[in-house]
């Protein structure tokens, strides 16, 4: 049993959290470079919210959601 948690403790240090190991070192190292990340994965979050903010906006427009009072129970 005590090898079957060695082996998930395994997977996880050497395998699974080996991405953000490089971002803690790339912030020690280089400032431009980590902040280039930073700015990178902020406008896809970004680029991903306007994304759904159009989608939620084309599906208002086309009348697809029942707006009536009885259209949900807790109402």
């Amino acid at each position: 049993m005590r090898g079957f948690f060695y082996g998930i403790e395994d997977l996880f240090v050497n395998y699974l959290l080996l991405p953000f190991d490089f971002l803690r070192e790339l912030g020690e190292n280089d400032w431009w470079l980590s902040n280039i990340v930073g700015w990178f994965f902020f406008l896809l979050g970004l680029g991903g919210f306007i994304y759904w903010m159009l989608q939620l906006k084309s599906s208002n427009d086309n009348n697809e959601e029942d707006k009536s009072i009885s259209a949900h129970s807790y109402l």
